[in-house]
């Protein structure tokens, strides 16, 4: 145990001013929005090492992280145990919001009464059934319900509980806002609510208009706004400060707490931009084979039109034999949780050693089921995997079969039910982006089983990240690069498409440089050639 005011960032980290009051706030509420890789992950569990190893979140009480994902809330629970240890993190508890709202029904069940009154053997499936199943979409309602009718529930969850943190805030939607005022509104509880408002992407799905104002009143929080993505190399946090001098000068740095000369910072005019192409390919040739810099760590961003934009670059990369990934769909695909299971689970199938796959695949099925007995469920799906596997191996053309190997995963999702599949992201409530998801990942899996050897070699091949990633900046969102290469840092790029925005440009160009952790290249050409088929050119 230490003083709270002897604590420091684990790791040697420094914080940014309005992310070290964010972890070591004390007594109020804090609305904090972050921006694009602003490490606001990181902070909660900075704010988590901070109150267990404080003692401001006292023994035997507890802090509850609630997320929206299945696997937001996995990272931010292995993240706090790295930070201050498994003993101290066995007193974090992260769950979704239906996993905590299960809990509330499981342990105050009895509190429910005529229609919704429930047996204690009761399950979730697709459609409601007197007394013996509900859907998953009743789980928030009557977690509220349990909450608003019984003081004992109530008064048990608060006592429970120091500190709640909320992720990806910016997508509640007014029923889970509901469970989060039945259980908090009114108490000393120290509430923390991040996201990113310019993120919010759920609305259609629900998501609460205006949710981080409302919070910010109900529980009389503090706004507070984050930037700096303190992995960057010293001289590109200068770089960033000197933005977040404008964009926010509270938020901002003092100058002494960024010297150093790590880091490199390089800005490029070119000709044209079969100049500015061929010369990039050449640099990343150079990075790969001379620096060893792992192709995953290099990235080239673009504000838009990657067809375009990047047409003479992959084509400069590929006659170089660099392996290169447009990311402006297949990022999509491969950043689903969906896409996710379904290879873990063809991984796991597939291969008789698969810790990483297997870890993670048990990690999201015992998610849903009996959440005090975890170990039991995960025995009956290993049983369960084991079975399929072996059916599996008898086939012939087993390792290279797409078809019969997908046709086992859809089986696997329903067994596993697909009211909780949907859980696993917002998103996925509205079915027909479900549907056109799951028809993308058939889709892809089938084509690149076409030109592979093998099932392994496909998944491989989806899944791989030993490629130079070409992507623009709004698909960039969250990532970090060794090297980034920004590109077409010009006036016609950044300000003529949306000349009345200067602050909205102004943000997209500091999302962009920010994703460097030790390098940063910004091009500009002078003749920028409008592509043969291109419909517009800006």
């Amino acid at each position: 145990m230490i003083h709270p005011d002897e604590w420091q960032p684990a790791d040697g980290l420094v914080l940014e001013p309005n992310a070290l009051r964010a972890a070591t706030e004390k007594n109020e509420c804090l609305a904090l929005t972050a921006g694009p890789g602003a490490g606001k992950t990181e902070m909660l569990a900075q704010r988590a090492d901070f109150l267990l190893r404080t003692g401001v979140c006292r023994y035997p009480r507890r802090i509850l992280a609630i997320s929206f994902k299945v696997d937001a809330s996995t990272n931010l629970k292995e993240r706090v145990c790295r930070r201050c240890g498994r003993d101290l993190a066995s007193r974090f508890d992260s769950h979704t919001f239906h996993a905590f709202a299960k809990r509330i029904i499981d342990r105050f069940r009895p509190v429910l009464t005529g229609l919704d009154a429930l047996d204690p053997d009761y399950t979730i499936g697709t459609k409601r059934v007197d007394r013996i199943q509900i859907t998953f979409e009743d789980m928030v309602p009557l977690a509220v319900q349990i909450l608003e009718t019984s003081v004992v529930a109530r008064n048990a969850i608060r006592m429970s509980y120091t500190d709640v943190f909320l992720d990806e805030f910016q997508d509640c939607t007014n029923e889970q806002y509901k469970l989060i005022k039945a259980a908090f509104l009114g108490t000393a509880i120290r509430l923390v609510a991040v996201g990113d408002t310019k993120q919010k992407i759920m609305s259609w799905a629900g998501a609460l208009e205006g949710v981080f104002g409302n919070f910010a009143h109900d529980f009389q929080a503090i706004p507070l706004n984050i930037y700096s993505n303190y992995r960057s190399k010293p001289r590109l946090r200068r770089l960033q400060n000197e933005m977040i001098k404008v964009m926010d000068p509270d938020a901002a740095i003092p100058d002494n707490q960024l010297e150093g000369d790590g880091g490199i910072l390089t800005v490029i005019d070119y000709p044209d931009c079969q100049a500015e192409a061929n010369d990039i390919a050449d640099q990343i040739s150079n990075f790969i084979n001379s620096e060893e810099t792992p192709l995953s760590e290099i990235a080239v961003l673009m504000r838009q039109q990657l067809s375009q934009y990047g047409a003479a670059l992959m084509e400069a990369l590929r006659v170089r034999g660099i392996p290169y990934r447009n990311e402006h769909d297949l990022q999509d695909l491969t950043d689903q949780p969906l896409t996710k299971v379904v290879i873990d689970f063809l991984t796991v199938i597939h291969n008789n050693h698969a810790p990483e796959a297997w870890h993670r695949l048990m990690g999201v099925v015992v998610e849903f089921f009996d959440l005090d007995h975890p170990n039991s469920q995960e025995k009956d799906w290993s049983r369960y995997i084991a079975t399929v596997s072996q059916a599996l191996r008898s086939k012939d053309d087993y390792s290279t079969n797409m078809k019969m190997s997908l046709d086992l995963a859809k089986t696997f999702l329903k067994d596993f039910g697909m009211d909780r599949v949907r859980a696993l992201s917002p998103e996925y409530e509205n079915r027909a982006r479900f549907k056109e998801i799951w028809k993308e990942i058939c889709q892809r899996l089938t084509e690149l089983s076409g030109v592979a050897s093998s099932i392994n070699e496909a998944l491989s091949t989806l899944n791989d990240e030993e490629v130079v990633r070409i992507l623009t900046v709004h698909k960039s969102k969250g990532l970090e690069f060794h090297t980034v290469i920004f590109m077409g840092i010009e006036a016609e790029t950044f300000w003529a498409s949306n000349p009345s925005g200067f602050e909205e440009n102004r943000s997209v160009f500091f999302v962009g440089v920010s994703r460097a952790k030790e390098r940063l290249i910004l091009t500009h050409t002078a003749f920028r050639k409008k592509p043969q088929g291109a419909r517009y050119w800006l």
